[in-house]
């Protein structure tokens, strides 16, 4: 029997996520990975979500790799096409190309113990690999509701997230389901063009101003030419967002300002009090994401839209009928209902050491040691884990630190697998860390507005658990993400197969400096692209 392609690394996804692993492998001297995509292109998120209006709602020049910093952001709040660009671009700079396999959906990953090491099984064939890299990230499996009789609704029905360019929305009667972050970016986008535009409103949600703008000629040829002004950009960005995050976290109460803020929004669009009341929450700022938009309230002052403030009950042929009994008649439904993120479903095809998968293992709530590593799945790593997510700043500062953890993860290996037969060795979280981590987490999170806040929001489990946010400043996140603790992990060796006594770390000098830089430090610290 021929032997499998066997890799040192298994990327999966190519959004930031996998991307942003893939350059850091290469910056660390390992050439051995591939990044497995389930597409015929990279992007993630960015690739996959393309409804009209899309766009990021953190600024472009904060919402980009540090290590590849952009001086051509056309606009303050990018959009999605240029911000897939820009991870095209990165794929193509940093020489990652030869790496990925497109068309290469991973279906199962089983954990060998004898071997120490990965088997997965993909759409393209089957590999092994010593370590495994899960970026797919919990945005990336759009979430359908169950609704009695949509199966027999004779019109158009697709999600936000994969959106068919092939059906002409013009002139037709469209029912936009949820108003999420996708929902108040669709509304405004397609209001122009539509018949007749239906939001249904389950809960309404905090809008605040988008400041969005052209960025100039000018300011693209300084960030050009002189670095530092591109870096200070950034480097503000960062901290106005550092210094909010104890309102949050700490001090809800603080949040009524921008609660008034809101408010003021709404009312300069807003002219109708009967309107005004049911677009006005009932629960603390910021205990959902707060959404930013300039164009939502005044798309829903348009004659040809309506508000339904119900969710979706029922579907009787090409009515639909919400919970409050109100009946509407559509051509098409969008559906703008999240994704799957506290039960990813890439859980269901991760198999650990004892046979469990990780769906089961998580099946109370995810949990992971420093939002990074698992209990029971020896050398697997995730990012953007429990508890990484974050509700005023960008996520790709906390990739950046997860990238950070996991440059050490690897050096820590390299030097524990050096005396072994096979030159590998396998790192296994103890539950003992992974639940010291946990609860230490959750003590955090029993303050902040995202559980005391009067809400229920895509950010809580089954439980009504926070297992998706961190209750802190992205510089606190990197400096618990630094360096790997071998104290919180067994050490599993080819040659003995029992769990060893952890050994002092010897990672060189500048290797740990490298993953000590704090987000201020890395922000005037670019190299260019």
């Amino acid at each position: 029997m021929a032997r499998r392609e066997h890799v040192r690394v298994a990327v999966i996804g190519s959004g930031f996520g996998g991307l942003g692993a893939a350059v850091r492998l290469r910056r660390e001297g390992i050439t051995d990975f591939v990044v497995l995509e389930r597409a015929d292109s990279v992007g993630g998120t960015w690739r996959d979500n393309s409804y009209p209006g899309c766009a990021c709602d953190v600024p472009s020049h904060l919402y980009s790799f540090s290590f590849a910093p952009n001086p051509d952001w056309p606009r303050t709040f990018s959009g999605q096409p240029a911000i897939r660009a820009y991870l095209e671009h990165v794929a193509d700079t940093f020489g990652l190309r030869p790496h990925i396999r497109l068309d290469s959906e991973v279906r199962m990953m089983r954990w060998d113990a004898e071997e120490l090491r990965w088997e997965i099984e993909t759409s393209a064939g089957p590999l092994t690999a010593d370590v495994v890299v899960s970026a797919t990230g919990p945005l990336s499996d759009p979430k359908m509701p169950e609704v009695p009789g949509l199966a027999e609704f004779p019109g158009k029905v697709f999600h936000s997230a994969r959106w068919d360019h092939d059906y002409d929305v013009r002139g037709k009667r469209v029912a936009m389901i949820g108003t999420g972050a996708s929902a108040i970016q669709i509304v405004p986008a397609i209001a122009p063009e539509v018949e007749r535009l239906t939001l249904f409103q389950r809960t309404p949600p905090w809008v605040m101003p988008r400041t969005d703008r052209a960025i100039t000629a000018v300011e693209r040829w300084l960030h050009r030419q002189l670095p530092f002004t591109r870096a200070a950009r950034r480097g503000l960005l960062w901290g106005i967002r550092e210094l909010q995050v104890s309102a949050f976290t700490k001090r809800p109460n603080q949040l009524g300002l921008i609660e008034s803020l809101a408010k003021a929004n709404m009312a300069r669009s807003i002219k109708d009090p009967a309107l005004r009341a049911k677009l006005t929450p009932s629960y603390r700022i910021g205990c959902k994401r707060i959404l930013l938009s300039s164009e939502y309230y005044p798309a829903l002052a348009r004659p040809d839209v309506d508000l339904v403030a119900s969710g979706l009950k029922e579907i009787r042929g090409s009515v639909l009928v919400a919970a409050d009994g109100t009946e509407t008649e559509a051509d098409a439904i969008v559906f703008g209902t999240g994704f799957h993120v506290t039960d990813m479903p890439i859980a269901d095809r991760v198999v650990g050491a004892d046979g469990t998968t990780l769906a089961d293992a998580w099946k109370d709530g995810m949990q992971a040691l420093r939002g990074a590593t698992a209990a029971g799945f020896p050398n697997w790593m995730t990012i953007i884990g429990p508890n990484t997510g974050l509700g005023n700043s960008s996520m790709i500062l906390m990739i950046e630190s997860q990238l950070n953890y996991m440059a050490d993860y690897l050096r820590q290996l390299a030097l524990l697998g050096g005396s072994s037969p096979s030159g590998r060795a396998a790192l296994a979280a103890r539950p003992s860390a992974v639940n010291k981590w946990n609860r230490h987490v959750q003590a955090r999170m029993e303050r902040t507005v995202w559980n005391t806040g009067g809400c229920t929001s895509w950010y809580l489990d089954a439980q009504g658990r926070n297992t998706t946010v961190w209750p802190g400043t992205t510089g606190e996140f990197r400096k618990e993400t630094r360096t790997v603790d071998l104290s919180e992990y067994e050490v599993l060796r080819v040659r003995d197969r029992e769990p060893v006594p952890a050994v002092a770390k010897a990672a060189t000098k500048e290797a740990a400096e490298a993953a000590t830089k704090e987000p201020a430090e890395a922000a005037t610290e670019e190299s260019a692209a």
